[in-house]
């Protein structure tokens, strides 16, 4: 009698734990599903591939970007110094995940520009946070100090 009274127990405790733990493991699952959903969502490889224009209104198109990650392109500066014809520079660079980066070579005046930034893509809208390097000729040694400028950029997609 007591075997079959422990054999009962035995059965009724293991019934009362594995229906709790069932629906904790399927509550789990859901959480993880949805987590690497966000997750998924949060590290969504941004496509450089397009026309973008940048708060001072300089504009660059990148064309397609290749699987391994490497682009090039156009760039157009909105600004520069007095009595300066502006024209289009080409830029070359590599793309790996959401983080990139990019050469610009300026036909005028003769300087190299690079960039390194972050696409961020916020409830399906994309923007691109850059610093940058701006190097120019220097013609004396004297002035190589003030040859090279630093700033940042934000380029939105143009439509």
């Amino acid at each position: 009698m007591s075997k079959h009274i422990t054999d009962t127990l035995s059965l009724d405790i293991g019934v009362i734990t594995t229906v709790p733990m069932m629906m904790m493991m399927k509550q789990l699952t859901l959480i993880l599903l949805f987590l690497a959903f966000c997750l998924d969502a949060a590290l969504a490889k941004c496509n450089l591939a397009g026309q973008w224009k940048n708060d001072q209104g300089s504009t660059m198109t990148i064309s397609d970007v290749k699987e391994n990650g490497v682009f090039s392109g156009s760039y157009l500066s909105a600004v520069s110094a007095p009595n300066m014809t502006i024209m289009g520079s080409p830029l070359i660079g590599y793309q790996k995940l959401n983080g990139f980066g990019f050469t610009v070579k300026f036909e005028f005046p003769a300087s190299t520009s690079v960039f390194t930034g972050q696409c961020f893509i916020n409830k399906g809208d994309k923007v691109l946070y850059t610093m940058w390097l701006m190097r120019s000729l220097s013609q004396d040694v004297q002035d190589n100090w003030a040859q090279t400028r630093v700033g940042y950029d934000r380029f939105y997609p143009l439509s």
